[in-house]
């Protein structure tokens, strides 16, 4: 007997339904049975159907994910705080990776990179599929500065702009009960609402999904100033809503102060002294603050409006990006009569709320600068958090909806 026959059987399933719950031809499982190599997505789809034929559904786990675009697993981080199971992680960036498996010790699945090398049926079967796709062709940060280099953007833009496409034939493939997709605020008005129609009318009339989008400002949660769109979609049509998501009171939320290190303190010897203050290297130097100060006074004059962002304890801050390596010119903490500083990795990591009140400190393996570029391309945790939430109830209905089905079509 081969294992392909063995899990099979397990499994309680004839060839032919086999070959309809996987999607492959019989004729194809009889190879596999004859011990050609078999397919790991069928072999994971029969293996979950065993288990679940050998302990009650209830036992099990509550939901499975996939994590596509993972960055550092922002996303991530909210839906295993409901009790999914990550089964699939695709991340391209090796310093992303790096932080990904110092903060996911336990999975037992590999990292998977370029996401365009990815065969959908190697992706285990999944209930959920989030993504947080590339947002650079949609930003505006981004479209100035292609549009300024003569350069194509959104969908023009085969370097990243098509990667949307990449979900979007995962979703079409796997077909999950639900997705949750995450991108910049100023996607809804890219290329003046095309980019964004275009979207939609992929998730809802090509792959028949039902979407809701909502654009999320993170300052009720922390002492920050980040919109972000996300978008929701679930394969049967139900009663979710995002318009009813509850946000906090924004006037009531965080100031920067509860993320900043300060005297007396925790030590981390990455990032402070001795006494818990911010390491002076975070300071910047008289040069780089003379030349921030006089670039912003050249554009004031010109009327463009650039400036840098000086904050203070009781303040809340701008968007943190991925350029932040670069001056820190967004965020730059008062420090009286000397020169500002950037913010550490830490309080980016508190800022983002990956590190808090009631969370352990993150690992950060990595330099200072891919540290300020992972944070700056993540998204705010407590957000994901109230997101997967509000998602939970139905999700779950839909999740055992498609088992009940599954059951009865197997007998």
């Amino acid at each position: 007997m081969t294992d392909f026959s063995e899990i099979r059987q397990k499994a309680g399933v004839t060839l032919s339904e086999a070959a309809e719950l996987t999607g492959y031809a019989e004729r194809t499982l009889y190879r596999w049975e004859s011990g050609a190599p078999p397919r790991k997505a069928a072999i994971d789809l029969l293996k979950g159907l065993a288990d679940r034929r050998s302990s009650k559904p209830e036992n099990g786990g509550r939901f499975n994910f996939i994590d596509l675009f993972a960055g550092i697993g922002g996303l991530r981080r909210g839906f295993d705080a409901i009790g999914g199971t990550c089964v699939f992680t695709s991340e391209w960036d090796k310093y992303s990776q790096t932080t990904y498996r110092a903060n996911f010790p336990n999975d037992t699945h590999s990292i998977a990179g370029d996401i365009r090398a990815v065969d959908p049926a190697d992706i285990p079967p999944h209930d959920l599929l989030l993504a947080g796709f590339p947002c650079q062709p949609f930003s505006i940060a981004g479209v100035s500065k292609k549009n300024a280099l003569n350069r194509p953007h959104g969908f023009a833009c085969e370097a990243q702009g098509t990667l949307f496409y990449d979900v979007a034939r995962i979703i079409g493939h796997c077909r999950p009960a639900a997705f949750v997709l995450e991108n910049v605020k100023n996607l809804v008005n890219h290329d003046r609402g095309n980019t964004f129609r275009v979207i939609r009318d992929v998730l809802e009339k090509e792959l028949g999904y039902q979407v809701k989008a909502r654009v999320i400002d993170a300052k009720p949660w922390v002492p920050q100033h980040r919109e972000r769109i996300f978008i929701v979609g679930f394969r049967e049509a139900n009663g979710f809503s995002l318009d009813t998501l509850p946000i906090p009171d924004p006037a009531k939320g965080p100031k920067l102060g509860s993320i900043l290190h300060h005297p007396g303190g925790e030590v981390d010897a990455q990032y402070t002294d001795s006494a818990g203050l911010a390491h002076p290297r975070y300071t910047l130097t008289d040069h780089l603050w003379t030349y921030l100060r006089n670039y912003a006074e050249k554009h004031r004059l010109k009327g463009n409006g650039f400036g840098f962002g000086i904050v203070g304890p009781d303040d809340v801050t701008r968007t943190l990006s991925a350029r932040y390596y670069k001056d820190g010119s967004e965020i730059l903490v008062r420090q009286g009569d000397r020169a500002p500083r950037r913010l550490t990795p830490r309080e980016c990591a508190r800022l983002m709320g990956f590190d808090g009140k009631d969370r352990a400190p993150m690992a950060i393996p990595v330099s200072d600068t891919q540290a300020y570029r992972q944070f700056g391309n993540s998204v705010v945790v407590p957000v994901v958090e109230a997101v997967a939430k509000h998602v939970e109830p139905w999700l779950l209905a839909a999740v055992a909806e498609g088992r009940k089905a599954l059951r009865a079509a197997i007998g």
